[in-house]
């Protein structure tokens, strides 16, 4: 299984890995938002602007999200995030994400470590290359 992303310049004119997803919708309808691939997140957040467009139930969370900006407002969100393959089938991905509920907090939803260590994750700058590799795909690496 392989996930094929891109390097992305942002509005701040700051170029980031991303990869292109979709999020299943309080009424059952597939939105295709971005993620930033962030190997440092402990957990994949939802956006304020991508969660207000969602109509999906919110429940307090259990913790609080902190990052370089502090501790941030949230609600947890149970949904279902979609990320196409190279073969062009889709993955899905169920489970209780967080939701930023803040429009200054965060700018771009994040691909966390929750999801992330259940693959290798290659982001290189240097070779345009984010890549996310699973089962019966496999990476080297040699000197040059």
């Amino acid at each position: 299984m392989r996930f094929d992303g891109e390097w992305l310049e942002c509005d701040d004119e700051i170029v980031r890995p991303v990869m292109r997803g979709e999020i299943l919708t309080g009424i059952g309808v597939w939105r295709a938002f971005e993620l930033l691939v962030d190997t440092g997140a402990d957990r994949t957040v939802i956006s304020a602007n991508v969660l207000e467009t969602l109509s999906l139930d919110t429940s307090q969370p259990h913790d609080r999200i902190a990052g370089v900006g502090g501790i941030v407002d949230s609600v947890n969100v149970r949904t279902q995030i979609r990320l196409t393959r190279d073969d062009g089938l889709k993955a899905v991905f169920r489970g209780n994400f967080a939701a930023c509920t803040e429009h200054e907090t965060l700018d771009m939803s994040v691909l966390g470590r929750d999801l992330l260590e259940l693959f290798a994750v290659i982001v290189d700058r240097g070779a345009d290359l984010v890549t996310i590799i699973g089962a019966q795909h496999r990476y080297s690496i040699h000197r040059a």
